[in-house]
């Protein structure tokens, strides 16, 4: 059973010109009718999904510290009612480094958050305007330092490999990063996603990307950088001192069950994948009319299940025990990857392996999507 939930506010103020997640923005957003879809949305998992405390609970979006505290007071104390918390919830919200927001972080804190996600994105004010930031570093360092004196645990996002960024300059501006003393950075590279603003000013040439062995380079330094600093890639892009990596996210990348409500948000439980309406109208009218806002909602075949594990499972520096996924699904061990391309990896430094456990290397993890699609078996692949 579902032991996180993920709830989805899919409210900005702008829409930043990488962004390709679920967002909106809108002049006004009536709280009430928010607040009650919402609690509608989440008991209807509830119904189905309920069983086991919640473990940890995840505010994205969107900008989540633009909702009211109260309603993010109301959402807590609604999730303890249907499921229970463990006595060490995880409960992380998203929000923009902005002086607005900072200000709601004590009220955020005393309605039950206890981890922020920051979106810095750079150090750099130059950056900060090419990524279409509302913040600048000033500001931002400043909403850091208030959300440090407020939450149990801090994160920041830093997105790198931006158009012509340079080894030297990448590393004084992690350096700085690593300096601010919180316990979790996300550092992504940046990509041009289809739909979104940057992917017309490529088009149109407005600038051009960083090229694959220049941005190698930058993901290399970050991953010696961060190994040095205590604080090692326990996810492709996320970093961490032993201890403070999201339990949230790992529930994804162990491919565990997880709770979605909210418009777009997409769950897993039971062998069922749910995807709510993305349109935040189209998912109001959805819970009026069906108590709940799920788009679409169809069970899971087994070999689907197992590749999405093996996909999730091996972006993580843990890897993937091979006998407990094909305890887990009922497969045989060699019908999950390819035996043969497994061990040409391994001997080409790729792939690690100790017993039934393997994963990708450091050497291995730029070219992860292409080894993806070498070790997960055939059968498995578009399952």
């Amino acid at each position: 059973m579902a032991r996180a939930l993920y709830i989805h506010w899919p409210f900005c103020l702008k829409k930043c010109p990488y962004c390709d997640f679920n967002s909106h923005v809108r002049a006004v957003v009536d709280e009430a009718q928010w607040r009650e879809a919402l609690l509608a949305d989440m008991r209807h998992e509830a119904a189905i999904g309920a069983g086991e405390p919640l473990q940890s609970i995840f505010f994205g979006g969107g900008t989540p510290s633009l909702m009211p505290p109260a309603l993010v007071a109301a959402l807590l104390a609604e999730a303890e009612r249907l499921w229970g918390f463990t006595s060490d919830i995880e409960i992380t919200l998203e929000a923009n480094p902005s002086s607005v927001e900072a200000d709601r972080f004590a009220s955020l804190a005393a309605a039950g958050v206890n981890r922020a996600s920051l979106g810095l994105q750079a150090l750099d004010d130059d950056a900060l305007r090419f990524l279409g930031r509302l913040h600048g570093v000033s500001e931002g360092l400043a909403a850091l330092g208030v959300a440090q004196a407020h939450f149990d645990r801090v994160s920041f996002d830093l997105i790198y490999a931006r158009p012509g960024h340079d080894p030297d300059s990448w590393v004084r501006e992690l350096r700085r990063a690593l300096a601010l003393g919180t316990g979790h950075l996300s550092l992504y590279q940046l990509t041009i996603e289809e739909g979104t603003r940057f992917a017309t000013d490529v088009r149109q040439g407005a600038f051009t990307p960083l090229d694959d062995d220049a941005a190698g380079e930058l993901f290399t330094l970050t991953r010696e950088l961060t190994n040095a600093a205590g604080l090692p890639a326990y996810e492709i892009s996320n970093h961490a001192k032993r201890g403070e990596e999201s339990r949230h996210n790992l529930t994804y990348w162990r491919y565990q069950d997880h709770c979605a409500i909210g418009p777009g948000a997409h769950g897993r439980r039971s062998g069922r994948a749910t995807e709510r309406h993305r349109k935040p109208e189209n998912w109001l009218a959805a819970v009026a009319r069906n108590g709940h806002g799920i788009q679409h909602e169809r069970t899971l075949g087994v070999q689907e299940q197992a590749s999405e594990a093996l996909l999730m499972g091996l972006r993580l520096a843990e890897g993937i025990d091979l006998a407990e996924l094909s305890t887990r699904f009922a497969i045989a061990p060699d019908a999950l990857v390819n035996a043969r391309k497994l061990g040409f990896h391994q001997m080409n430094g790729l792939i690690w392996r100790q017993g039934q456990r393997f994963g990708v290397t450091e050497a291995g993890m730029p070219l992860l999507d292409a080894l993806l699609g070498e070790v997960v078996a055939d059968d498995l692949v578009g399952a």
